[in-house]
């Protein structure tokens, strides 16, 4: 990601638009109890990931459009786990 210095103000304030919706993982155990965070040993990534739940694709193309303007690089958009019973 290269981001001229000029535009690195914006890149700040879109990246914290994105970060202030987010919603925290929790661990969930079998009886239905949970707790804050994930996994503990999970090992660091190198990239990463966002799991969407929207009702439609164009919301998850809006939505990934606003993390492209966050990072200042493209994102990749699949769906997954589609139902069309659901």
């Amino acid at each position: 990601m290269v981001v001229p210095d000029g535009e690195l103000e914006a890149v700040g304030r879109d990246a914290h638009a994105v970060i202030d919706e987010a919603v925290p993982p929790v661990l969930v155990s079998a009886d239905g109890t949970f707790a804050a965070g994930g996994y503990s040993w999970a090992p660091p990534l190198n990239g990463g990931f966002t799991v969407l739940e929207l009702p439609s694709r164009e919301e998850a193309i809006a939505w990934a459009a606003r993390m492209a303007k966050a990072c200042r690089c493209d994102q990749e958009l699949r769906g997954f786990g589609f139902d069309p019973q659901s």
